[in-house]
Parts: C-alpha cells; sequence; structure tokens
C-alpha cells in the first residue's frame, strides 16, 4: 500500500483498481470538458495570506449546515452510480461521513436505495432530488425519504437535459458492464472489484427498480431513464416540492445571481453554487469564480454552499473565506472509495479536514467562522470582465 497524503494518491488508485467505464463516468465532463478542468483550476489562482505569531492553539473547525452540526463546513455531494465504484458504495460512504460528523446526501440515481442506507446507519442523511416527468415516483421518493427520516432535500436544478459526456459514450457506460472486448479486457485486471460486487446483491438502481411500475430490471430502466427527466421544471413546480418535502429545502445548480434570488423567493432553506461538476454546461463558469456575485445578490438573506473543484482543505478555507458556509466533496470522496472502500473515504476525510485545520492555523485563524476575505489575495481580474446581459 503506497503513503497517502493527497486526494490524487486516492485518485491513482482509484483508477486502477475500478474498471475504467467508472472510474471515467467520476472523472469527466461534458464536450470539450472546460468548465470541468476550470473547477479545480480557478481555485489556483487565489492565494493565501500567511501571518505569523498568531496563538494557534484551541483550533476549531467545527460548524453548521442548515443548523446541523458539523466537524467541518463539509458534506458529500450526492454523486450518481456510487455503488459501481465499489460494492455498497453509498452505504460505506454514509458510513464514513457519519462517523466523521459530516452530512452524506444520497443520489436519486444511487445503487443502493434510501432504504439501505438508512437500515445501515442511525443519523440522518440528506436525499437528493431529480425532478422527474412522472409525478407519481417525485411523490413517492419524497415520501420515502420523509420515511427514512432524511433531515434535508436537494433538488438539483441543471439536469432538466442531459449534457453528453464523450468519455461515456465510447466507453458504452451501461448497468450491467457491455460485455465488448476491451470492457472484458479491462475487468480481467480489476479482480478487487470484482470480488467485492460479487458478495453484494445491489448491482441496480435501487430507488427507482421495484418502485416504478414496469421497471424490473436494467434494460426497462434503461428507456424510463432516457426520457424521465423533466425539461419543464420551474419555480412553480419547485414550490411545489418545497411543499410536498415540507423540510430544510436546499437547490443545488444556481449558478447565476439572478437564480439565486428566485431561490431565495420560492423559500429555499439554502442553496449550492455548482455546475454539476462542469458535466452540465461545458463553457460555463466555475463554481468558485461564480460565488462573489451570488454572494453580493443574497447576501445572509439564504445560506451559501459551494460544490465543484474542492480536492483539498485548502480549496475549503478559499471558498469559506469568500463567503460560503458550505461546501461539498463528490469525486473527492468517490477517489477514496474507489481506491479502499469506506476506509478510503475515510481518509479523504482525514485528509481534507487536516490540510483546512492547518492551513487555518498558518493564515492566522483559530475557527472557521473567523474566515474572510481578508485571508486571501483575489486576483482583480477573477470574476471577469464580462459583458452585462
Amino acid at each position: 500500500m503506497p503513503t497517502i497524503t493527497t486526494i490524487q494518491d486516492l485518485k491513482d488508485l482509484h483508477e486502477r483498481r475500478v474498471p475504467r467505464m467508472f472510474y471515467d463516468y467520476a472523472e469527466s465532463g461534458s464536450w470539450t470538458e472546460q468548465t470541468f478542468h476550470e473547477n479545480t483550476t480557478d481555485f489556483e489562482k487565489i492565494r493565501l495570506r500567511q501571518r505569523v505569531a498568531v496563538d494557534m492553539t484551541g483550533r476549531s473547525t467545527a460548524g453548521q449546515m442548515i443548523g446541523e452540526d458539523v466537524s467541518m463546513p463539509v458534506a458529500l455531494a450526492p454523486v450518481g452510480s456510487t455503488g459501481m465504484q465499489h460494492a455498497d458504495g453509498e452505504i460505506l460512504a454514509a458510513q464514513a461521513a457519519e462517523a466523521f460528523d459530516v452530512p452524506f446526501t444520497l443520489s436519486t440515481m444511487s445503487i443502493c436505495s434510501i432504504e439501505d442506507v438508512a437500515a445501515n446507519t442511525s443519523k440522518p442523511f440528506w436525499f437528493q432530488l431529480y425532478a422527474m416527468k412522472d409525478k407519481r415516483f417525485v411523490e413517492r421518493v419524497i415520501q420515502r425519504a420523509k420515511d427514512a427520516k432524511c433531515s434535508a432535500l436537494v433538488l438539483t436544478l441543471d439536469l432538466q437535459i442531459l449534457g453528453q459526456r464523450h468519455k461515456d459514450i465510447k466507453n458504452g457506460l451501461s448497468i450491467p458492464i457491455r460485455p465488448t472486448v476491451p470492457n472484458l479486457i479491462d475487468l480481467a485486471t480489476k479482480w478487487r472489484w470484482i470480488a467485492a460486487m460479487a458478495k453484494t446483491k445491489r448491482r441496480q438502481f435501487g430507488n427507482i427498480v421495484g418502485h416504478i411500475d414496469g421497471i424490473s430490471d436494467m434494460s426497462s430502466l434503461s428507456i424510463w431513464a432516457a426520457e424521465s427527466f423533466d425539461p419543464k421544471l420551474n419555480w412553480d413546480e419547485v414550490k411545489e416540492i418545497k411543499k410536498m418535502w415540507g423540510g430544510p429545502l436546499i437547490l443545488k445548480g444556481i449558478l447565476d445571481a439572478e437564480d439565486a434570488k428566485m431561490a431565495l423567493n420560492v423559500g429555499a432553506d439554502a442553496i449550492i453554487v455548482s455546475n454539476h461538476g462542469g458535466r452540465q454546461l461545458d463553457g460555463a463558469l466555475s463554481s468558485i469564480r461564480a460565488l462573489p456575485a451570488i454572494l453580493d445578490a443574497v447576501g445572509d438573506k439564504v445560506e451559501v454552499h459551494m460544490d465543484g473543484g474542492i480536492r483539498s482543505g485548502q480549496d475549503v478555507l478559499k471558498a469559506l473565506a469568500l463567503g460560503a458556509k458550505g461546501t461539498y466533496i463528490g469525486r473527492a470522496f468517490v477517489h477514496g472509495l474507489g481506491a479502499m472502500g469506506g476506509p478510503g473515504v475515510t481518509k479523504a476525510l482525514e485528509i481534507i479536514h487536516k490540510e483546512l485545520d492547518t492551513t487555518m492555523a498558518l493564515c492566522g485563524e483559530t475557527n472557521v467562522a473567523d474566515l474572510g476575505r481578508h485571508n486571501l489575495l483575489v486576483p482583480k481580474d477573477f470574476e471577469g470582465q464580462w459583458q452585462s446581459p
């Protein structure tokens, strides 16, 4: 086992141990992948202010996200098909998040079902919802999340139409795996993954198969999923979902100040500045570059979180110092899961926490609540000199 000190180390192991199509599913963006790459590279443009001769004892990274106590303002983002990165992946990730005292968000398109995760954890987790044409399904899955005691609903707004990811098409991504010669050759080298998957019964989308009339296997699911995302989703429907849910609502996929204001108007408890990890609108701004304008638009009237490109505790600090009240990691924890299963997710959280804690101290702060723009050196043109619409 190599010495693991960074998320990149976990990523390297992930790439070696998981079938290529599932690794590429996690580590890819849409079209040219410009936004996917800028989500990470734009963090590098922000510098940190080192401060010295400051008492660094008694440090705390603890905080709150939508009123819930967290050991650090970092949640595990919803990631589809996590259970194909490692057997029972969503359960393992949820357990690691619970032990670390950070939120876990279960995707609608998870392999392990809501009930599976609830049965294997003891604290409430968050559930992410896609708006679907099938309103009966939406009503049922929301009720299932309520029955599982989920403490927040994360409604994703930026997947009304699926962005094209070239790698998925070229890899022939499917569940179960399409038995092409390249896929079979690749699988022959992934014995750890095969051994783990052979021991689990969870190999299909647990929130969908068996919960929709006519969907009993993966072939019927593929037809349903291709046509099910709701292109008619609008703010009135968001209001209806909020009413149906009745609990804390987080809106994910906000990348424009005007949309942030609309989210405020419909009564969102929090918004997530996100471009879907660069997997939808290629050419959109990176999340960290879009964050300041959205904060300027809504101030402290709604809790603003940020998702996209976070690969270190320093990235977390930069987002918090710019004004975000919470952050999300998707690929970072998936790299850990693919590399080492549940312990890998824990390792990813440990890496990010240590980097956040150490960087905070070297910036002269002892509490994440005290982080602010005074801790950063931000380029004058960081938000870009764009022509107004």
